[in-house]
């Protein structure tokens, strides 16, 4: 048996795969882990085209290793997806670099790959604790609000959305359709607070031809255009009086009469409403119908305003830049972490739909690269810079640290035990993070024996 040599030996032990190609892309060694990664044999690669055996998403025109030798540059960490022997796609890494004789001469070139299956299905598994349909949240208030949506989603019930303007209501109500055994029906959502009585009460109900001047022919309102789907009636708290008695027919008995018609007609749609009003105080002072109120107080989803999950900023900001990089065939790799701290500290009184409108904004100034604080709006950064804001906040990552940490506290009573086990770290960690962050507490915590905090 042939002795290795050194090198050959400490390829032979590592975990990566390594190859060699000539100058005719054909392979000229294939190591151990080369062999595991791909399911390829080394007697059956050695030889071969490279492009036979790894059949990538980068060969041909995107050849990282072909990029390499035309420039003479290493490529170093690019991501791409394998064809393994047995026909299944695995995610690697490769690296590049020119390989040469002793005498300096281009002989060829040298890729190390690494197996990323692991890596992909940890990001699946952390992106599944964090996203349900199309929301995404790592705040553990919208988490309980995620939680109950498969079972609202399950029932038949009429569901109340309640929430600030930007909060994000109608993708609720979406998932919510999309979770549910109607999900293959339409959805069809009505802005209640858009249109006048007579015109929302057609474009709810539909007319028959001769209804009023003009009405040539019938129209089908939405409630027939979302037959058998879900309907959700955003603004739910603008709508008159008038117009909430025949609702509440809707609600009660499933039928409603387009505008002109001698006979009802079938209400068959789920129904979701939306308000960014206080319908209880709405009802006590006479605007909302109590009657109809407790029809859509059913069930009943309450979704905090960004202000109070400020943890979801930076996911937010990602979705969104992979979102407008996709419309605008830009790309933007991301956010400085000056211009996210800045983001951190705002209030944000639009919430998700103001975050959106600044970095679609940004998009407008920005070309490639990082987004940096002379990306973003003016009047957020002169709001935002001369606000006074703790010293020892030195990162995006401290202020999303202090905001869960601060929300945790808060929601368990300033029981740190309890907001210990919460955020899923030891009551120490927990401890010196609120040291470090400058953190105020109240003078007593939330145990019963109400001691005093050191």
């Amino acid at each position: 048996m042939k002795s290795r040599t050194p090198t050959e030996a400490i390829l032979e032990s590592i975990s990566d795969g390594v190859f060699t190609v000539d100058l005719k892309w054909r392979i000229t060694s294939f190591n151990r882990a080369a062999e595991e990664i791909t399911g390829v044999r080394r007697e059956e690669a050695i030889s071969s085209l490279c492009s036979e055996v790894f059949r990538s998403s980068m060969c041909g025109t995107d050849c990282a290793l072909q990029q390499t030798l035309k420039t003479g540059k290493p490529i170093i960490g690019k991501s791409v997806y394998i064809i393994k022997a047995d026909g299944s796609r695995k995610p690697i890494s490769v690296s590049t670099a020119v390989l040469r004789d002793d005498n300096g001469r281009v002989i060829g070139g040298a890729e190390t790959f690494r197996d990323l299956s692991e890596l992909e299905a940890l990001r699946r598994e952390l992106q599944g604790k964090f996203q349900l349909g199309d929301i995404a949240s790592r705040s553990p208030v919208m988490h309980r609000v995620m939680e109950a949506l498969p079972a609202i989603a399950a029932s038949p019930s009429t569901v109340l959305i309640l929430g600030e303007t930007g909060t994000g209501k109608e993708l609720v109500a979406r998932t919510i359709h999309n979770l549910s055994p109607r999900r293959n029906g339409p959805f069809v959502a009505v802005n209640c607070g858009a249109l006048p009585d007579a015109l929302l009460e057609s474009e709810l109900f539909g007319y028959k031809a001769g209804a009023f001047t003009g009405a040539t022919k019938d129209k089908p309102g939405r409630f027939t255009m979302a037959k058998n789907g879900t309907i959700l009636l955003d603004e739910i708290g603008e709508v008159s009086p008038a117009v909430q008695v025949k609702l509440l027919r809707v609600l009660q008995d499933r039928v409603y009469e387009p505008l002109g018609a001698t006979r009802s007609e079938i209400a068959d749609a789920r129904i979701v409403v939306a308000t960014n009003k206080d319908l209880g105080e709405q009802m006590r002072i006479g605007a909302f119908r109590d009657d109809l109120y407790y029809r859509v107080n059913v069930v009943r989803v309450e979704l905090p305003p960004l202000r109070k999950r400020k943890e979801d900023i930076p996911l937010l900001v990602t979705q969104f830049i992979e979102r407008f990089n996709r419309l605008q065939g830009k790309s933007i790799t991301g956010i400085a972490t000056e211009a996210l701290s800045l983001l951190m500290a705002h209030d944000w009184p639009g919430n998700i739909r103001e975050l959106e409108n600044v970095i679609e904004r940004c998009f407008i100034m920005c070309d490639e690269g990082l987004i940096a604080i002379g990306h973003l709006p003016d009047d957020l950064t002169a709001h935002n810079l001369s606000r006074n804001t703790p010293s020892e906040i030195r990162s995006a990552h401290d202020f999303v640290d202090m905001q869960a940490i601060q929300t945790a506290l808060e929601r368990n009573g300033y029981n740190r035990l309890a907001a210990a086990k919460e955020l899923h770290i030891h009551k120490t960690t927990l401890f010196r993070r609120i040291k470090k962050l400058g953190i105020i507490l109240p003078k007593v915590d939330g145990r019963k024996s109400k001691t005093r905090l050191e």
